[in-house]
């Protein structure tokens, strides 16, 4: 008779497996017969021994992640990578800027009165010399209103010399009435009430021709000046016309920007160039809005041309930002070095405060990746990088102030994290190695 012997089940394998009594062939009949089989009591390795090993691959499972060999892995050279090691050292605070060699002093040329340009005296970039006339405008309407000014102050000042004479005239007669009514009083041939209303008559005109040449110089001035800008009025109305028509130098100094071509019609207010002082230097700089804070006058600035060494200091913070930057103006530490020239630039190392022992961490892209946050420090080994939270501190060009998070000795990725910013580890590959 054949007789079938079923395969042992996953449950009896762990009860074996786990120290369980395995159920014997008679049992495996009886029950493959359809009778009673006899029920074994399984040991308390047999109950928990699953829950127990799913546990312990679960905890192995963590420890590997914790120990950096899971979670999100990228793999790339070791040559398409910087590493750069911490240090102890003294960390130097400053911002690296560029700055720009400007004029001290600059002077706008802009027009008193429009019209069209008639000359242009000088060219763009020549030396001037203050009250050098540069540039003569036409303005024939402008003329004939200053000839119309011209006959209004002749016609008044006439009109004050015709007063002044009829006064004189006046005066004159009132003298001779007195001089003859006083031999009249003196024989009592006139009341005294006539005498002494002649003498009242008399002393206004007096007054009044006193009154008179004074407000007579008074308006000559206001009105010679209104026509020609001198209180001298020794200037004639040909002068005047000229003078409010000719672009002169405010000072000397090198002219630039000038914009004046023959026919160019300008408007008054028009600014037509500048003069640059000629000798006299300063620096200017956009620095980044992040530093607004941070810049304050008297600021040293370090600068090398032509390898020698020079200093500067701030003179100016501009608080106005636009596009992400602010501007300063630095003024030289005695003279301006020697063949500077306007528009030549020049790499500042602003000082933001003196140096201090600190770890530090060499400066790199990683810092803009990651804000400072974290970083990716390698093993012992090098042939993989961990990522750790840090502190990051200030920075400058060359290197970042650590504040917690690293020792010295320790080595980082510092190139950019942009393909790897979502990864836990970074394993390098061999510059030799194939992927």
């Amino acid at each position: 008779m054949d007789r079938s012997i079923s395969k042992p089940t996953l449950k009896t394998r762990l009860s074996r497996l786990f120290g369980g009594a395995a159920p014997d062939t008679a049992d495996t009949l009886g029950h493959s017969a359809g009778q009673d089989r006899r029920i074994v009591r399984r040991t308390p390795w047999a109950r928990y021994g699953l829950i127990a090993g799913a546990a312990l691959v679960v905890a192995g499972g963590a420890a590997w992640l914790m120990t950096g060999k899971g979670g999100n892995v990228y793999r790339t050279p070791i040559s398409q990578v910087t590493i750069a090691t911490v240090s102890q050292g003294p960390f130097e605070d400053y911002v690296a800027v560029r700055g720009a060699v400007a004029p001290l002093v600059t002077a706008y040329l802009t027009t008193d009165q429009g019209g069209t340009v008639k000359q242009v005296l000088v060219e763009d970039g020549a030396t001037v010399k203050a009250g050098q006339a540069l540039v003569v405008l036409s303005n024939p309407a402008l003329q004939l209103q200053v000839a119309a000014q011209q006959l209004a102050f002749e016609q008044t000042r006439f009109k004050y010399q015709q007063d002044l004479l009829n006064i004189e005239h006046q005066i004159s007669l009132l003298q001779s009435n007195l001089t003859r009514d006083k031999i009249l009083l003196d024989g009592d041939a006139i009341a005294p009430s006539t005498y002494h209303q002649e003498q009242q008559e008399y002393d206004y005109y007096v007054k009044l021709r006193a009154a008179t040449l004074a407000s007579d110089k008074v308006e000559q001035q206001v009105r010679t000046t209104q026509l020609t800008g001198d209180a001298s009025g020794k200037s004639n109305i040909a002068d005047a016309g000229v003078e409010a028509l000719t672009i002169r130098a405010p000072m000397d100094g090198q002219l630039s920007a000038l914009d004046a071509e023959v026919g160019q019609s300008k408007a008054q207010g028009a600014v037509m160039g500048q003069v640059n002082s000629a000798d006299r230097f300063k620096l200017t700089a956009q620095i980044d809005e992040f530093y607004l804070g941070r810049i304050a006058l008297g600021q040293e600035a370090l600068f090398t041309i032509d390898g020698r060494d020079y200093r500067a200091r701030v003179a100016k913070v501009y608080p106005q930002v636009s596009g992400g930057t602010f501007k300063t103006d630095f003024y030289f530490e005695g003279a301006a070095p020697g063949g500077v020239h306007v528009g030549q630039a020049i790499d500042l190392k602003v000082e933001l405060g003196g140096a201090a022992r600190a770890v530090m961490l060499p400066n790199g892209p990683f810092y803009q990746d990651t804000g400072g946050n974290w970083v990716f420090v390698l093993a012992p080994d090098g042939r993989t990088a961990v990522r750790r939270t840090v502190r990051l501190g200030r920075s400058n060009p060359d290197f970042v102030e650590v504040v917690d998070g690293l020792h010295p000795g320790e080595r980082v990725i510092v190139s950019g994290y942009e393909a790897y910013l979502k990864m836990d580890r970074v394993e390098l590959e061999p510059a030799n190695s194939n992927p």
